[in-house]
């Protein structure tokens, strides 16, 4: 699940990170009386205006303004709120802005130029371990620096038992140059970083850029936290961050009723049980020549009224030119499958209107092909992967 800025932002300060504090707005007028509240609590009479959606490159779109007073505030506030703000992690689209984030101008006016740095805390899935990513250049797209400039990023691989040890912390601040006060500062940023992590159950947390400040105090002026799905169960308080207006509404639809399916940009819909089957399934249709549009686990219960779900989550995407349905009858018998099929072809009527491939094998494969061989309707059975391969072809080319 992926968080906004703010609630990042929100999660950090509760495990001890200094942030760049800030307050979200829903319309100007929100946004006003947030710069008036900064203003008593920070003293800040500069204030940056950022957009709040899941995309980085934020800034490149012109989702990230200064404002120098109250009325610029309400005005950029105006502009941003409702815009489509399309960057380099969006669509040609965009995404609509719903909300912006007022937060405190912490590069101070007249002072010595702050210096920013990148740093990340993430799952090194090759290795087994959480590692800190981090580099002297913040404030840039972390892709671009490992492109031109590699030597300049740096990792901390930490053991999944000990965790991270003092002596990881200090080091990362020494690969970033740091001495004195701000040493100390950033050795403090480090440590609260990966508990919040730890502590979070999240998979990434991105802070780009962090910053010294000219009084040498370290804070995250930007948050990317993604939590993992599979332990907001412990996190009931994170799971009410959850912004489906961010989300692929057919992702969150299907979610509602209890399938896995993830969006894709392909023509050949695919409706599996079992996320394995489901991969070579997508392999499948690319050896046939399509683009598999979707990635889609029924689970072990592909009754008649879960499969009829699952077409119309499907068929929703109007890229879908047909629909390719591999199913392994163990915890589930084919025959029931096929009567599945049947039934959600029969209740969903001209609302399926793109050829339909069948793939059973397992208990029953026998029984189930028949039922759908008999059954009159434009739904082409196989039995063999290559057999469903070449029908899959003869459909999309």
């Amino acid at each position: 699940m992926n968080l906004h800025e703010y609630q990042g932002k929100e999660i950090l300060a509760s495990f001890g990170v200094r942030v760049q504090r800030g307050i979200v707005a829903q319309n100007p007028d929100e946004a006003v009386e947030a710069a008036k509240r900064l203003t008593e609590e920070t003293g800040t009479s500069w204030y940056v205006i950022k957009a709040q959606v899941h995309a980085g490159g934020r800034g490149k779109g012109g989702g990230v303004k200064l404002a120098k007073n109250l009325d610029e505030v309400r005005s950029i506030s105006d502009q941003i709120i409702g815009m489509n703000l399309i960057t380099p992690q969006t669509s040609a689209e965009g995404k609509k802005v719903h909300q912006v984030l007022i937060a405190e101008d912490v590069y101070y006016p007249g002072a010595n130029e702050p210096d920013e740095y990148y740093m990340s805390v993430l799952l090194d899935r090759a290795n087994a371990r959480n590692m800190i990513m981090y580099s002297t250049e913040g404030g840039m797209d972390i892709e671009t620096v490992a492109e031109q400039t590699p030597h300049l990023i740096f990792t901390e691989s930490i053991d999944p038992v000990l965790g991270l040890q003092p002596f990881q912390a200090r080091r990362v601040a020494f690969n970033l140059g740091l001495s004195g006060q701000a040493f100390k500062e950033m050795v403090r940023f480090v440590s609260s970083l990966y508990k919040a992590y730890i502590n979070s159950d999240a998979t990434l947390f991105e802070i780009n850029p962090v910053l010294k400040t000219s009084d040498d105090k370290i804070m995250a002026v930007d948050s990317k936290v993604t939590i993992d799905d599979n332990a907001l169960y412990r996190h009931k308080d994170y799971q009410e961050m959850r912004d489906i207006r961010e989300e692929n509404p057919i992702e969150v639809e299907a979610k509602e009723v209890g399938l896995n399916y993830v969006d894709l940009d392909g023509n050949v819909g695919c409706m599996v049980n079992g996320a394995g089957l489901a991969m070579a399934t997508m392999d499948l249709i690319k050896q046939a020549g399509g683009e598999p549009a979707n990635f889609l686990d029924v689970g072990g219960t592909a009754d008649a009224a879960r499969v009829e779900q699952a077409f119309k989550i499907i068929l929703k995407d109007p890229s879908v030119k047909a629909i390719l349905v591999n199913i392994f009858g163990g915890i589930v018998r084919c025959d029931r499958v096929a009567q599945g099929i049947v039934d959600a072809y029969k209740n969903m009527g001209d609302a399926i209107n793109v050829p339909i491939i069948v793939r059973l094998q397992g208990t029953n494969a026998d029984i189930a092909k028949d039922l759908i061989d008999s059954s009159g309707l434009d739904v082409q059975s196989a039995i063999e992967f290559q057999e469903a391969a070449d029908k899959v072809q003869a459909v999309v080319s």
